[in-house]
Formats: structure tokens, sequence, C-alpha cells
């Protein structure tokens, strides 16, 4: 009897030290102190580009976003609709006012199906009715335009410019000394430029996660939205590959990605209840939707009322 209690003791000892560890691991990793750069309790009093390469003023970051707006404005249709238009702006102004932001933004939505958005340089910000439509609710629509306002926050288009500015001064001397080589390299050099304020290095699209999901929570919303339509266009792009827009194109959703912003979310101070959507949201994917025969089938059903997520209560 005493050698049967003695092996359960032993069994029950060797269970708990070998759970120790990982408990402690999972509680370290939980409790891990964040970053600044990952702490949405900072945002507003932080320099997210404190050490970042930039040969761009603020007033020349804001002409450039002009004269690429002006661009966008002469070979897109804008939509005009001043209840959508108002919405929008609202929901990119609530963003902001919860971000680092340190300039204005605006924000246009363009008539395309494309499942898209992107912000240039000096805040000018442009959502697809396509993303609209493809958002099942109001957090995952804000989850995508707080990640591109975030690239502009960062900077990221004026770093990669940057760096490209970079390049063309390192090549001069290559000029007297390869000939045409040395030319066609400052040539490539040039041209790279302005198609970098749309393309950005995968650690500026992690950053850009990252701050994204911090400006999401501190709107209120669920940070997890942007999880879950990362998730859904990846699904998407393996149903059918190739069908995502440029923007998913020259922002790839690899899933280090998506486990990076699990992580840091789940470091984030809690909240009591995540606004999730609204009947508002539900209103102006529906005129959108209906414009066209072929997705009025898709428009769902929804209460009227907002929607929100509540944290289960700790025992």
């Amino acid at each position: 009897m005493r050698t049967a209690l003695f092996k359960k003791a032993i069994v029950i000892v060797l269970t708990v030290s070998l759970a120790a560890p990982a408990f402690a691991q999972g509680e370290k990793k939980k409790n891990k102190r964040l970053h600044d750069k990952d702490d949405p309790t900072k945002i507003g009093r932080r320099d997210i580009n404190k050490g970042q390469l930039s040969f761009y003023s603020p007033q020349r970051e804001a002409a450039i976003g002009r004269y690429l707006a002006a661009e966008v404005d002469r070979n897109s249709i804008i939509i005009k609709d001043p209840e959508i238009n108002e919405y929008v702006n609202r929901l990119t102004q609530n963003i902001v006012i919860h971000s680092d932001a340190r300039i204005p933004f605006t924000v246009k939505v363009i008539d395309s199906a494309e499942i898209n958005a992107f912000a240039l340089p000096g805040g000018f910000l442009y959502v697809h009715r396509g993303l609209i439509e493809a958002a099942e609710n109001e957090a995952e629509l804000v989850g995508v335009m707080a990640h591109e306002i975030a690239h502009v926050i960062a900077r990221h288009g004026i770093e990669q410019a940057s760096k490209g500015e970079l390049l063309n001064y390192a090549s001069i001397p290559l000029i007297f000394f390869g000939g045409f080589g040395g030319y066609l390299v400052r040539q490539v050099a040039g041209l790279a430029i302005p198609l970098t304020f749309l393309k950005f290095s995968r650690g500026a699209e992690k950053e850009a996660d990252r701050l994204g999901a911090q400006y999401i929570w501190a709107a209120g919303y669920d940070p997890h939205a942007l999880i879950s339509f990362f998730e859904k266009l990846q699904s998407q792009d393996k149903r059918k590959p190739g069908m995502l827009s440029k923007l998913f194109s020259t922002h790839p959703l690899t899933g280090d990605r998506i486990g990076e912003i699990r992580e840091v979310i789940a470091r984030f101070p809690d909240r009591g209840e995540y606004q999730i959507s609204t009947s508002e949201f539900s209103r102006i994917r529906s005129q959108l939707l209906a414009v066209s025969p072929a997705n009025r089938q898709m428009i769902r059903d929804n209460s009227g009322r907002p929607t929100l997520k509540r944290r289960p209560q700790s025992r």
C-alpha cells in the first residue's frame, strides 16, 4: 500500500516539475514588457521615426504626396456620394487621432471592385470600394485602413525613396569608372524611387502590422480583426491564386507576419469590450453592393445594432 502511494507521489511530483518550466515560459512570454514601439499605451508619446534614414523634409514629403494624389485622382473614378465619403472619412479621422500621426489625413473612395487600399506620403489615403465590400465588419475595414495609415506615419515610402537616392548618389563614381554600366545603374535607381512609395520591405510591412494593430486597439476595435481579414485573404489566394489586388501582391501575407501580429496583440492591456461593427457599416456596405445586381445576394441581414465583443470574465 505504501509502495503504491509512494509511486503515485513520484508521478505527481514529476508531472508538476515537467509542467512548471512550460507554464513559467508561457507566463514570462505573456508578461514580457512591450517595447515602446509595440505598446499602445505609449501612442502619441513616442518617436517612431527616431534613427530613420530620410533625405526628405516634411514639406518635400507633403509636396510629393500632393503630386502623386493628383495623379491618382486623374486616373481613378472617385466616388462622390456624400454619405459614403462622410462615413469613411469619420473612420479615418478616428484612427488618426488614436495614432502617432503628426500630419492631417484626407481620404477618398475609389470606385473599383479590387480589394485594395493605399496611402501616399503626406497623408493621402485611398480606399477601394471592393475593400469595403470584402470586409465582414467595420473592425476588419478599420484594420486595413490603420495598416495603410501606419505606413505613412512610419514614413516607409520616404525611407524607401531615401534608400533609392542613396543608391543614386553611390552610383555617381560608376559613371566615370564604369562607363555605360554606371550610367544604367543611375537610371534604374532614378526610376525606382517613385515605385517605392507603395512597395515596402518585409520589415516595413511588419512594422505597419504592429502599429496598425495598436491604432485599432486604441480606437476601441478588436485588433484580432486585422488577423481575421489577412487569414481570409490568404485562404482566398490559395483557392484562386493571383486573384488578389496589387496591394496584396506588394504586401505579401506571410504566415510569420500573422503570427507576429497575434503575439503582440496577446500582450496588449485587457479591455472589457471591443467594437466589432455598426449598423452604419452594414448600411454603407449594402449600399455599395446593391449597385451591382450580381452582388445583391451577398448582402447579409444585420440587426442594426452595434456589435460588441466582450472578454470573458476572469475567475
